[in-house]
């Protein structure tokens, strides 16, 4: 989908699917160069159809571990 758009994976998942998706506010980062890649996002438009092709995708995806080590995860009370 990125190479089709012209766009990097991450702007995929970003601007393509997610914020439009949600409605939400760029993440934050901590790199300049990821922010300028974070805010091209938003200019990537996707029909309905694209993005069902994504939620399928993501759907198949198997989630393995936690996001942090367990030590990290206790302190984010979630």
């Amino acid at each position: 989908m990125a190479d089709l758009k012209g766009a990097t994976p991450a702007q995929i998942a970003l601007g393509g699917y997610w914020l439009s998706a949600h409605d939400l506010t760029d993440p934050g980062t901590t790199k300049l160069h990821r922010l300028e890649e974070n805010v091209a996002a938003v200019n990537i438009d996707l029909s309905e159809d694209e993005r069902a092709a994504l939620r399928r995708a993501a759907s198949e995806i198997k989630i393995v571990g936690g996001r942090y080590p367990e030590s990290l995860e206790r302190m984010t009370g979630l």
